[in-house]
């Protein structure tokens, strides 16, 4: 089958272009400032809109197996579809969690069956896997993720004794989510000495606090040095932590990255009097002066990636304060309109954006034949309108959670139509139920 996308403005590699894209048998073969004047299977009229490559989302849990009245392959697929993100790379801390090579095996199955958009499962360390690392076939997964600070499936790994070994034979990718836990639990057992047994979500910031991250992330840092890991931080929240950063624009020599989730960038901890637990994750949404140094930090470099952290939860998993409400948001269908709203503010250009959200996650992981519009890759592609409000409504979130802090915000840029592999997985409010995604792979240098 052949397409042609005509009349868009096509971002990528830091221009701006007026131009068409011509798409074979899921491949991108052309790309033109002329028309093509060839016949064509089905013509993709992109006038007045932005033409993208299609975004990598480099951090979500969709929670299958195990945890499935949350959230599950199928539908959450669906939604980061609808928001212009045609691959993921799904956390381990599923049950079973992703720690051995069957676990792996077993949810890269189920993704073949059932996932609407491109796939990659991170594997999980834990204190007794280390020596499974080097039996991973590495072709086919985005890196492994460490735990250093507690959060949602005990996946926890703080032993000194065991860090250097995880970092020492590491080869891999290692993404790590940085907070400390023994500050967290004093800093618990403060609140609740002051508060009761479940403190209000107001306090989630202190609790979870500058301190745990910036003390964590920084041991994080000093171990990849030590070992010349190749060590990726998950969702930096402070502004201290940024300072471990230096500005990354050559993702060969670079050994220590950063990413920012859209949540702490488009949040701050004053919004828990208006939502309340929606927005409670871990690590907790900062001070208004930590998301302003966020933002500075995605355009000079510090931050090289936007992910989502895309965790959801039913609402009655929600209810409750700092002890009781679970941590974790559905974000990834609103994920890159928000970031255009941040284009819109002057935080970010259009370009940067697809650096952050679609080339930096290629290029980071090795991710092959993705993540950009160049002649011969795969055709993900994401078509998005501005000028188009229109309201986040319960209607039309697809999450299975059914919720979204974002219900009630109106935005300015409208998500037109997604395309996976050259085939339209998402137009016109509908995803294509019969569009399934493929596995990606990875080359690790």
């Amino acid at each position: 089958m052949k397409i042609l996308i005509k009349g868009g403005h096509i971002v990528n590699e830091g221009r701006v272009t007026d131009g068409n894209i011509v798409i074979e048998d899921g491949n991108i073969i052309e790309i033109s400032k002329q028309q093509p004047e060839a016949s064509f299977d089905e013509t993709i009229d992109a006038s007045g809109c932005y033409v993208l490559p299609g975004v990598i989302d480099d951090h979500v849990h969709f929670r299958e197996p195990g945890l499935t009245e949350k959230a599950d392959i199928d539908t959450e697929s669906r939604a980061a579809a609808a928001g212009g993100v045609t691959s993921y790379f799904d956390m381990p801390n599923c049950n079973p969690q992703t720690t051995t090579l069957e676990a792996l095996k077993e949810k890269q199955a189920l993704a073949r069956e059932k996932s609407h958009v491109n796939y990659a499962f991170f594997y999980g360390a834990t204190n007794d896997n280390i020596d499974t690392f080097s039996q991973l076939d590495a072709t086919t997964i985005p890196g492994i993720k460490l735990f250093m600070g507690s959060s949602t499936g005990n996946m926890l790994v703080d032993r000194q004794e065991v860090l250097e070994r995880i970092f020492k034979s590491c080869k891999l990718p290692l993404m790590v989510h940085c907070e400390d836990t023994d500050i967290i639990n004093r800093n618990m057992a403060s609140a609740k000495e002051a508060w009761g047994e479940d403190p209000p979500v107001s306090l989630h910031a202190m609790i979870r606090s500058e301190e745990a991250c910036l003390e964590s992330t920084r041991k994080a840092v000093a171990l990849a040095n030590k070992y010349g890991t190749r060590l990726h931080v998950a969702h930096i929240s402070t502004a201290e932590e940024l300072e471990l950063f230096s500005v990354c624009r050559d993702f060969i020599a670079t050994k220590v990255t950063a990413e920012a989730c859209v949540g702490h960038l488009f949040f701050t901890q004053l919004d828990h009097e208006r939502l309340g637990t929606r927005i409670k994750v871990n690590p907790a949404i900062k001070t208004p002066v930590d998301q302003f140094m966020l933002r500075e930090a995605l355009t000079d470099g510090r931050i090289s990636v936007v992910a989502t952290d895309h965790a959801p939860h039913l609402l009655s998993q929600k209810e409750g304060g700092c002890a009781k409400a679970a941590s974790g948001m559905p974000m990834i269908q609103f994920s890159l309109v928000t970031m255009l709203e941040l284009v819109d503010e002057g935080v970010l250009t259009i370009q940067r954006l697809v650096e952050l959200m679609c080339h930096n996650p290629a290029r980071l992981f090795g991710v092959q034949q993705r993540g950009f519009l160049r002649t011969g890759y795969r055709a993900d592609i994401t078509i998005v309108r501005p000028k188009s409000p229109w309201t986040v409504t319960s209607d039309c979130i697809l999450s299975k959670c059914g919720w979204s802090p974002m219900e009630g915000h109106q935005y300015q840029w409208r998500v037109e139509r997604t395309l996976c592999n050259g085939q339209t997985v998402y137009a016109k409010g509908q995803v294509s139920a019969d569009v399934l995604g493929e596995a990606i792979t990875f080359s690790h240098t």
